[in-house]
């Protein structure tokens, strides 16, 4: 069925696109909740007389990208992770945890529209991740992974050592061991 989109839909569209879907969609999903209307010749007059107010959103929306796409271009993320002396990593970098670092730094970006070759990262170094961002346009951001600051291995046994020896050990009085024994037999 096609149908004239009455608003931004995810992975479908965008308002005032022409988009075929299936019949069941339409009925069901898009036509109850006023996203979309049935192309006919009045909605498509419609449509046709808001062509100029779609396009100053479209406009508005690149406009947008381009000065986000800026501001990630001169960005770099850090992120800190435990890893091993070899330098890989106890866990991954994925898509979420740069999202998130992202988010704490002011950029409201889903973790879908972020692309990391390989998947994820799962060594420490300077990697590039790709942001898409609206219609071709897109950013490359740098993601930095530095290993977590951890103690060395040698201070925790030391401090180990020292607390195992400051814990005193209970003994059990002689008196009290000899009648559960006797019980015993």
């Amino acid at each position: 069925m096609k149908v004239i989109l009455n608003e931004d839909i995810k992975h479908l569209g965008e308002y005032g696109d022409v988009k075929i879907v299936a019949n069941g969609y339409a009925r069901n999903y898009l036509f109850p909740r006023n996203l979309a209307v049935p192309y006919y010749d009045a909605t498509v007059a419609y449509f046709e007389s808001k062509k100029e107010e779609i396009e100053a959103r479209k406009a508005a929306k690149r406009n947008d990208a381009a000065s986000l796409k800026e501001k990630l271009d001169a960005h770099e993320i850090v992120v800190v992770m435990p890893a091993g002396q070899n330098g890989k990593l106890y866990g991954a970098v994925t898509t979420q945890t740069i999202a998130d670092a992202l988010a704490k730094d002011g950029f409201d970006i889903e973790r879908k529209k972020i692309e990391i070759n390989g998947a994820a990262i799962k060594s420490v170094g300077k990697f590039k991740a790709t942001v898409h961002l609206y219609e071709t346009a897109s950013a490359e951001i740098i993601i930095e992974v530095k290993p977590q600051e951890d103690k060395k291995p040698e201070e925790a046994a030391k401090k180990a050592e020292e607390k195992a020896a400051e814990t005193p050990v209970a003994e059990a009085p002689a008196e009290e061991a000899a009648p559960a024994e006797e019980k015993a037999e």
